[in-house]
């Protein structure tokens, strides 16, 4: 009858309605579960703190106080192919943030202390100690034309040889590697400990085959990432 086909209609729309709002809710839920699970992917808003005043410092800082140079400098020659360890610090702090915040919370948070805490150091110092090089070579005297002295070229035009001491490449490269290897992930893998800190190391030394900093620079910049190490890391042994 069309009494009886109007009562199915609105049956099934009221169904289906009931539906959309089960699958909606459990969304939602799920969202919900997936950040108490892992409730501090807020503290990446630091970035925007962080380039903010890195670069403002950049555009300020442009005639540093204190010029940063050791006689070892002078015996690392340049090789522009180091730009490629050098960007992957880009593929490596992604990876590492992403791999502690899904699967290691405890290791994901002694990340962002380490390196947030020191990064902020660094450039509270840069405030207060102005720093720069003179170890870049121009393009004529390198004398090579490759897609690696195009891409150093960029990199030197985007970033002043200017805030180098510590470096917060090697400083942040170290955090990484110090976490990563410390975190559930890496137990029991030895290999995984070792390619951290060997990629680490390889960043390292690209600052300085680039002439993006100086050996102080590099040493300064571990110093500040591996102060943490006997806070987060050794405990004390138990009588």
């Amino acid at each position: 009858s069309l009494v009886g086909s109007e009562m199915c209609i609105r049956d099934r729309a009221k169904c289906d309605k009931m539906y959309h709002r089960m699958i909606k809710n459990k969304e939602i839920s799920m969202k919900t579960s997936l950040f108490r699970a892992r409730p501090h992917l807020w503290y990446q808003l630091y970035w925007v703190v962080y380039l903010i005043w890195f670069f403002w410092l950049d555009l300020t800082v442009t005639d540093p106080n204190y010029i940063i140079h050791s006689p070892l400098d002078d015996f690392i020659p340049f090789n522009e192919w180091f730009i490629f360890p050098y960007g992957s610090w880009f593929f490596l702090l992604a990876g590492v943030t992403a791999l502690l915040w899904w699967f290691d919370t405890a290791s994901y948070d002694k990340l962002c202390l380490m390196m947030f805490s020191g990064m902020t150091f660094c450039l509270i110092l840069y405030m207060v100690l102005p720093n720069g090089l003179d170890i870049r070579p121009t393009v004529e005297e390198v004398g090579r034309s490759n897609i690696a002295m195009t891409l150093m070229q960029l990199i030197w035009k985007a970033d002043a040889s200017v805030n180098v001491c510590p470096s917060i490449h090697c400083q942040s490269s170290a955090c990484m590697a110090i976490a990563f290897s410390g975190s559930t992930l890496a137990k029991d893998r030895p290999w995984l400990k070792v390619l951290a800190f060997g990629w680490a190391a390889l960043i390292c030394a690209s600052t300085v085959f680039t002439k993006q900093h100086s050996i102080i620079d590099v040493f300064c910049g571990l110093a500040v990432a591996f102060i943490w190490v006997p806070v987060l890391y050794l405990r004390p042994r138990k009588r």
